[in-house]
């Protein structure tokens, strides 16, 4: 049929009939809220490019997920600064690292029955030079190398903090003169995941982008008695732009060279399904992508082809972006926040980890 006999605004006519004829929709137990984990007590300190997000002590963090359980929010995302760094990232599997510490505390509050945990896995927070595994210097140079990284502060100076959280890159260093070592980081990636898990994560999810960590992180946890224990891997994890404000939050950012020898490239999506693809086959139950909003067609692609549920990860970019152009009176707050959501859901991510999921559970009721 046609117009005039069809009228397609006849069902847009009240916001009953919107809602009786929507096709997709939110849930605040479909939305994971991530939080940064630091040294201290009482510590609430502001991130400058992430208005409304914090670094909390472990005592904050419980009140933080006492709000989300109220909420109903599905699940808490863990990320941890640790107070010292060294080159293999020890703090990641340190039984009393600061992710392990805060998720005892947090079993121990009301909210963990109402709340997932779940904790990323990953040693970029943790190492000396910012980079997801171990570091091995090919050649002599006069710029940055693993060697020179173990030298430098802990935390890093401040120029190479502001160029890498900008683009992912600092001045120093190239692709030349080191290289990211995948086998031997499987060992300790496989470690933080058991530490993890022994400390009462309900989820670990690795983030490395280091091939073949899902089979080692599996067959390290059955071996440990973790076999209930699901992996949501970070499957699709593109190598973007849109994770600076994040580097600031983890005080991560690679102190030399870049991250895209092991994060993806953001032109392929065909690799993207061969990443997921073999994820699913080491044993992965779930699979997160990331971005969200900037690889939407990603989403689309993985829902229409696999039948593992999927998540996708709104990054601190996206978050900052619309951030600002609230702050300026640019975009309506709440209206901009939901249809974005709404967009990486209507693409087919079935939960989404979002810094928006208090304001959204909010709006949701």
């Amino acid at each position: 049929m046609e117009f005039p006999v069809t009228r397609l605004r006849r069902l847009r006519r009240s916001e009953a009939m919107r809602s009786l004829v929507r096709e997709t929709s939110l849930e605040p137990s479909a939305l994971i809220y991530p939080l940064f984990l630091c040294p201290g007590e009482g510590v609430r300190k502001e991130i400058g490019s992430m208005p409304g997000v914090f670094n909390l002590s472990i005592d904050e963090a419980v009140k933080e997920a006492e709000e989300a359980a109220a909420l109903g929010l599905g699940g808490l995302l863990l990320f941890g600064l640790p107070e010292s760094k060294d080159e293999k990232g020890s703090g990641a599997y340190d039984e009393n690292g600061i992710v392990q510490s805060g998720l005892r505390e947090l079993k121990k509050a009301a909210a963990a029955k109402k709340l997932l945990l779940i904790a990323d896995v990953c040693l970029c927070e943790y190492t000396s030079h910012g980079h997801c595994g171990i570091v091995k210097k090919t050649k002599s140079s006069s710029g940055a190398s693993s060697s020179g990284a173990s030298s430098s502060s802990t935390k890093g100076s401040a120029a190479a903090k502001k160029s890498a959280a900008g683009s992912g890159k600092s001045d120093s260093g190239s692709d030349a003169d080191y290289e990211i070592e995948n086998d031997s980081s499987l060992r300790l990636i496989s470690k933080t995941a058991v530490s993890l898990a022994a400390a009462g994560a309900d989820i670990v999810a690795p983030s490395d982008m280091m091939d073949g960590r899902v089979a080692a992180i599996r067959d390290e946890m059955d071996e440990e008695g973790y076999e209930q224990i699901p992996i949501l891997s970070y499957a699709a994890k593109f190598a973007s732009a849109f994770y600076g404000p994040f580097r600031e939050a983890a005080d991560s950012a690679p102190q030399f060279g870049d991250r895209r020898s092991y994060q993806m490239d953001g032109a392929n999506l065909r690799e993207a399904m061969r990443e997921i693809d073999q994820d699913l086959g080491e044993g992965a139950d779930m699979i997160l992508m990331k971005p969200a909003m900037p690889y939407l067609d990603v989403i689309r692609a993985a829902r229409e082809r696999f039948d593992a549920p999927i998540g996708a990860y709104q990054v601190s970019g996206e978050y900052s972006m619309l951030q600002a152009a609230f702050a300026k009176g640019w975009l309506e707050p709440q209206r901009a926040m939901m249809e974005s959501l709404l967009s990486i859901r209507r693409a087919g991510a079935g939960f989404i980890v979002t810094y928006f999921a208090k304001d959204a559970a909010r709006v949701l009721g």
